[in-house]
């Protein structure tokens, strides 16, 4: 790719981008001053412009109406990325929507830059989808289409993890291995490369679909969501007995890219034949206030808020649900947080396992672990690259910028990352 290009991380939670300038990285400042921009949306149900990164979030909390979206990358590839909805008095695809959001960014970028980009070079997950190559081919379609509609003329795709290790310090022994470890919103992605005379070189990739946004929402699962009545019981409306809360709202409440979606006609229904029925009518209550009044996304915002308290170990953490009744709050501690998030301890390690496997080397040869994406602040990521690789040294790069910053150095001549660049 010749110059200028422009080097975009469009993450689930959060997007970066990036130039190379006199051989180095530049992030450009996309949000006001700061370099990270929330991957959010604000369409105003009146109609008018939509609303990008923390401007979205501010509409939200200041209760306008509209809708709000968040984790649109996790729609990737999904029959839900292109079917029309009415949103906002217009009938809209969810990848009108994120054309619309990376039109924003390249505007953006182009201001902060002082110059035009046609040409982009995007981050991309080693699988977007886990064990689906037929859905992972169709997410990158669907995200390069959106690059192509936003004003892009050519478009190209490096592996996360892989640019991650451009970006990242070298293993301390000369020669010695690196394990990236690249937890985002929606995806896990390791790299192990080496660092010598001749630059980075990639040894093995791998990736799986579990990231940031699949912590909240089992902690959700866990925490919150039994208090508007996950786990109660139903009378049957014909015979004597009780059955079970059916989970499919909580599980779609809990998960941010599927909130949008549940203010309808047909889930209120659902909801007040629940009230009807639920031998405690207080929790269902609850529930049909979140649902009445879009209360989806400021309880995942108080959810992600608990985890990430609970995580750094505060005390007094826990998920204050007053905006759903005044005073309504459940604790989160570093053991509920573990317990709700043992069962992303299994998929993780054999990832990066894994990962070891592929690029045939022993969990003793890793030097240095490498710890990238803000998910992987999170303990248990730590915990288990240690138990993996006990032997190296954990470090962290730049958590939220890593990748934009070693997309940047990929656009050099000759930078070049295997497979990876495409």
């Amino acid at each position: 790719m010749t110059d200028p290009v422009l080097a975009i991380d469009f993450g689930t939670s959060n997007t970066a981008v990036a130039v190379l300038e006199g051989g180095r990285p530049r992030l450009l400042p996309i949000e006001g001053g700061a370099a990270t921009l929330p991957t959010a949306v604000f369409l105003p149900a009146g109609g008018g412009a939509m609303r990008i990164g923390a401007a979205a979030a501010e509409a939200l909390i200041a209760g306008e109406d509209g809708r709000y979206m968040r984790a649109l990358k996790s729609v990737l590839g999904t029959a839900l990325f292109h079917e029309p909805r009415l949103i906002g008095r217009q009938r809209r695809t969810l990848a009108d929507i994120v054309t619309a959001f990376l039109a924003g960014l390249k505007s953006r970028a182009e201001a902060a830059a002082g110059r035009r980009f046609d040409r982009v070079l995007s981050g991309r997950p080693v699988h977007f989808h886990t064990a689906a190559p037929d859905r992972d081919a169709a997410a990158e379609a669907d995200l390069r289409a959106c690059y192509l509609a936003a004003g892009f003329a050519q478009v190209e795709f490096a592996l996360e993890p892989e640019a991650a290790a451009l970006a990242s310090p070298a293993p301390r022994r000369p020669g010695g291995l690196g394990l990236i470890v690249d937890i985002g919103g929606g995806t896990s992605d390791f790299s192990v490369f080496r660092t010598g005379g001749d630059g980075v070189r990639i040894l093995g990739s791998h990736g799986i679909r579990l990231g940031g946004t699949d912590f909240d929402h089992a902690v959700s699962m866990a925490h919150a969501m039994p208090l508007l009545g996950l786990g109660g019981q139903l009378r049957r409306s014909l015979g004597d007995g009780l059955l079970p809360v059916p989970q499919a709202i909580y599980v779609d409440l809990s998960t941010w890219a599927m909130i949008p979606f549940l203010y309808t006609a047909e889930t209120q229904r659902a909801v007040a034949d629940l009230q009807r029925h639920a031998l405690d009518p207080v929790p269902m209550r609850r529930l049909a206030r979140v649902i009445g009044d879009h209360l989806g996304h400021d309880l995942a915002f108080a959810v992600e808020r608990g985890k990430i308290a609970a995580n750094s170990g505060l005390r007094g953490a826990g998920i204050d649900m007053g905006m759903v009744e005044p005073g309504l709050s459940v604790p989160v501690t570093p053991g509920s947080l573990n317990a709700a998030l043992q069962p992303q301890r299994a998929p993780l390690e054999g990832a990066l396992r894994e990962t070891l496997f592929r690029a045939a080397v022993a969990p003793a040869e890793i030097d240095t672990v490498v710890l990238v994406g803000g998910s992987s602040l999170m303990a248990l990521v730590e915990s288990e690259a240690r138990a993996v690789c006990p032997q190296a040294r954990i470090e962290r790069s730049e958590v939220f910028t890593a990748v934009a910053d070693g997309l940047a150095l990929a656009t050099a001549p000759g930078a070049g990352l295997g497979a990876g660049l495409r």
